[in-house]
């Protein structure tokens, strides 16, 4: 990969003239495989992992089979124990990591969580629920949190390691919110961390689904450190009070504020925008979101323009009231459809074109629940 794809990338959101590859497929196949988890638990052992090393509290999920998908079960397990190690003398730094070496988590059940939606089972809303309030508790906890992200690291994955301290990219790392393919938007406090990365990038990767690859996550923002594979270990974090900022090696590089492609304060303005640039990446970018539900675009970019002044805990908040406004839609359980069980690779979105998702339709989604609002 070229040290300077990154920032050709954003180069080409102003007027570009290389088409990055675009691999539909591997968002697909992760999107995949974390439907099919329950069908393949064949694997021994406990879902989670937790343990000290030294004075490190280490997590490892333990689902390699299914690239580590994430579940209710796994939350609730992880969720005290941070708690606790973050209250406990002795532990001076918490580590999560991934087992296997395909990925650290791909996301989570998308399949089970839209058949309880249909079934009107609690599971979607205890599920948003009590990840975002680990998120959360990621995001406020007072130890240094080093999330070892080598691998796919998309969805839920993202929610579990973006707003801890430290994020350390490898080589291996893939990193993607691809949400808006199946009627979802990019939530586990997207509508906080993607605004906040240089220029319009993020709005790009949470509209279009594009995937960062290796260097580029570092580059983005969205890792603090990057380091080869095989130079990761725990137990030099585990016998440091607290990490090295040297140990972690980090390369950080200016990404270049992004151009005019995603300036417009629409997803109609940017659709023109792309169209009338007329170059290839602008052309494939076109063909991309028109793939995907006009109404998770219109919700996204709400997101993001409302989260890029809200707390971390006001995103939560927000984000929560749209997951139950998507359970309450038709895009999530279509997406759901086409893309993971009959893989036909071709929704039919509710409303079907940009144009008949009326901002009144928008604006609902944005609504409080009222006694059902997230309490964090």
């Amino acid at each position: 990969m070229s040290a300077c794809r990154l920032q050709r990338i954003q180069a080409h959101m102003v007027s570009a003239h290389l088409v990055p590859t675009w691999v539909h497929g591997c968002r697909r196949a992760c999107l995949t495989w974390c439907s099919a988890s329950r069908q393949m638990c064949g694997h021994a052992g406990p879902e989670v992992l937790l343990e000290r090393v030294g004075n490190a509290g280490v997590i490892t999920l333990n689902r390699p089979k299914v690239l580590n998908a994430l579940t209710l079960n796994m939350i609730r397990l992880i969720y005290p124990q941070l708690k606790k190690w973050e209250a406990d003398t002795e532990t001076s730094v918490v580590i999560i990591k991934g087992a296997g070496e395909k990925a650290f988590c791909a996301g989570g059940d998308v399949t089970a969580v839209a058949e309880a939606g249909k079934s009107g089972d609690r599971l979607v809303k205890d599920l948003f629920r009590e990840e975002y309030t680990l998120n959360n508790a990621i995001g406020t906890c007072r130890k240094p949190y080093v999330a070892l992200i080598g691998g796919i690291t998309m969805g839920g994955g993202v929610g579990l390691s973006v707003h801890g301290q430290f994020r350390v990219a490898t080589e291996k790392t893939l990193f993607a919110m691809p949400e808006t393919a199946i009627g979802l938007f990019p939530d586990v406090g997207g509508g906080y961390f993607l605004p906040r990365l240089k220029g319009k990038l993020g709005l790009f990767l949470a509209l279009t689904g594009f995937r960062l690859k290796g260097r580029d996550v570092l580059r983005a923002g969205v890792a603090t450190h990057f380091v080869e594979s095989e130079k990761v270990s725990v137990s030099i974090y585990g016998k440091m009070r607290m990490p090295a900022e040297s140990v972690l090696l980090s390369q950080s590089r200016p990404v270049p504020a992004s151009g005019m492609l995603f300036e417009a304060t629409s997803v109609e303005g940017i659709m023109n925008n792309l169209k009338t640039d007329g170059s290839p990446f602008a052309q494939k970018q076109a063909e991309m979101l028109s793939k995907m539900s006009p109404t998770s675009l219109k919700l996204t970019l709400k997101q993001m323009q409302a989260g890029a002044t809200m707390s971390l805990q006001e995103v939560f908040v927000m984000e929560y009231r749209l997951s139950q406004a998507c359970m309450n839609g038709h895009d999530f359980y279509e997406g759901v459809r086409a893309v993971l069980i009959d893989k036909d690779q071709n929704p039919k979105w509710k409303p079907s074109t940009l144009e008949e998702v009326t901002e009144k339709s928008v604006e609902k989604s944005f609504q409080s629940l009222g006694e059902h609002d997230l309490r964090l």
